[in-house]
């Protein structure tokens, strides 16, 4: 079986990593130099989440993002 995840990833400022965080699992977040090392470990990351979760909780449905301009 195999299930589709949304993956945020935004780049640290301080360090310039990446840093990606699953919306469907909250607290699922990981961080790596480059791109392939981030996909490698968010993976590794989910898998590991997956296996702490009970069979019945159920997982938030992610809906969507918007980018959206405030004036400050």
């Amino acid at each position: 079986m195999s299930r589709q995840f949304t993956v945020i990833i935004e780049r640290d400022t301080e360090t310039g990593w990446l840093v990606g965080e699953v919306v469907e699992l909250p607290g699922c977040y990981t961080q790596a130099k480059d791109m392939s090392e981030l996909e490698t470990n968010i993976r590794e990351a989910i898998l590991v989440y997956l296996k702490t979760l009970e069979s019945d909780e159920p997982m938030p449905e992610f809906v969507g993002a918007i980018r959206m301009e405030v004036a400050v």
